[in-house]
């Protein structure tokens, strides 16, 4: 092999070798997928409508709605909330409705809740539930016109 063919052929060698040690480099790597954040702490939004009592879901039966993961006790609430996740999904995102109605976010507690006029409505207590219950309607409109302020707040 000439001098000149051996260079040529040394230094495409070697430009193949950086090449490939530093493709791993030049590729974006794949980050990893933000988790969407766990709905009513994994409580099952449509068990309180068909068994009427907050029961924790399972990670087999999980939904992402509304960039949110619901968990189900079963797949056949799974599917009941996949079909109308408007009249299971808990108002105001799972935030306490009370303090909705008062114009704070604050987190709820999903064993602390109501079904008012076919919507789910959860507490950070049983006092903001029962004051709730005293003038639902008042307060679910109130909690309502803040919601649509204070949705896109980082929240507590």
């Amino acid at each position: 092999m000439s001098t000149r063919r051996a260079f040529l052929w040394g230094m495409a060698a070697a430009t193949l070798a950086v090449g490939m040690a530093a493709a791993p480099l030049s590729f974006a790597q794949p980050r990893p997928a933000v988790a969407e954040r766990l709905g009513l702490k994994g409580y099952d939004p449509v068990a309180y409508f068909t068994l009427g009592v907050a029961t924790l879901g399972v990670a087999d039966h999980e939904l992402v709605w509304d960039g949110v993961r619901y968990r189900f006790a079963n797949a056949w609430h799974r599917d009941l909330f996949r079909a109308d996740p408007d009249k299971y999904a808990p108002q105001f995102g799972g935030q306490c409705a009370m303090n909705m109605a008062n114009g704070n976010l604050r987190e709820s507690d999903p064993t602390i809740w109501t079904i008012s006029d076919g919507r789910l409505y959860v507490f950070a207590s049983a006092a903001g539930s029962e004051r709730f219950r005293q003038d639902s309607g008042t307060n679910a409109t109130k909690a309502s016109g803040n919601w649509q302020n204070l949705k896109r707040s980082p929240g507590p």
